[in-house]
């Protein structure tokens, strides 16, 4: 159990890849292999059939990424030397590595213009289905907190920096982005059909602190999951666990950092002006630390705001 009463995903991560080291590989492995947000069985919700089907992670593909983890050269190759400034970029770029290294990946990052100066939209992946036409795959990386009440309960799971709700990405995804092959634009550049068109929604979901939230309809049951809570509570958390600020490059799978890494630790935070992800590390048995728990700090008026943004 962690600190949002829920199931602690960070040890069933533990228990399947913890002899993933490479940072790059176990944000790989945990794109592949976490649950994801959505449930796809619920059938009540607008986006019921526009969900993709979760990676089969086989013995084959876990022996890859045991390969890569041991040598991750192709992987740095492809992810390139420029440094990463927004997480869904990255988690796009390892997602394209593995659909190209699968044999699948047939465009990513394709961009629909009307005109010059017009952008419509992208393709974040088209991939092979094996028939005539591709199917379109568009990717979300998700991280949100839940917070009061409102109309649409999706519209209670609120980012962090307060710019969307899953309920409003969601309404975008599949009101705006999977219908982008139906547009003339996209229609005259593509040279075969887009015949299906899904959503792979991933990330974690974070609830108030030492709070035990009752399970939400259309959510995955075993969904990643942390805690939250003002800067004013943090004297709340464990004090016997070593707590350290997480650099966003790091907030897909559990941290683990070999023992002796600079860390920020999280003892000396006295003001934040937005929320920080946060971590309690333990030690591994094998010369790191291994996050088992995670949560978002937010400033202390965080909850007022985002009370008005439901």
């Amino acid at each position: 159990m962690n600190a949002s009463g829920g199931l602690n995903y960070q040890a069933l991560y533990a228990q399947r890849w913890g002899q993933l080291h490479h940072p790059h590989v176990r944000a790989l492995a945990w794109l592949l292999d976490s649950p994801d947000l959505l449930d796809p069985a619920f059938p009540d919700l607008d986006w019921a059939g526009k969900l993709a089907d979760p990676t089969a992670v086989t013995p084959a593909i876990a022996h890859w990424l045991a390969q890569l983890d041991r040598d991750p050269a192709p992987l740095l190759a492809a992810l390139g030397e420029r440094p990463f400034t927004r997480l869904g970029l990255y988690a796009e770029k390892l997602m394209a590595f593995f659909y190209g290294a699968q044999g699948r990946l047939v465009a990513h990052g394709l961009q629909v213009r009307a005109s010059r100066n017009d952008t419509v939209g992208e393709f974040d992946f088209l991939l092979e289905t094996g028939e005539e036409g591709v199917e379109h795959i568009e990717l979300a990386t998700k991280f949100y907190l839940l917070e009061g009440e409102a109309p649409s309960r999706f519209d209670t799971l609120i980012g962090p920096n307060l710019a969307d709700s899953l309920g409003a990405k969601m309404r975008k995804i599949v009101g705006k982005q999977l219908a982008l092959a139906d547009h003339p634009a996209a229609q005259a550049m593509l040279t075969r059909p887009v015949t299906r068109a899904r959503a792979l929604v991933k990330g974690w979901l974070f609830y108030p602190l030492a709070s035990s939230p009752a399970p939400m309809a259309g959510i995955t049951p075993d969904h990643c999951r942390g805690f939250w809570c003002a800067l004013a509570e943090r004297g709340r958390l464990d004090p016997q666990a070593r707590w350290v600020l997480l650099p966003r490059l790091s907030w897909l799978a559990p941290y683990r950092v070999d023992h002796g890494a600079a860390l920020e630790e999280l003892g000396g935070l006295s003001e934040i002006a937005s929320p920080v992800m946060v971590a309690a590390l333990g030690d591994d048995g094998a010369g790191g630390l291994i996050e088992t728990e995670r949560g978002f700090i937010v400033p202390d008026d965080w909850r007022e705001k985002a009370s008005r943004r439901v």
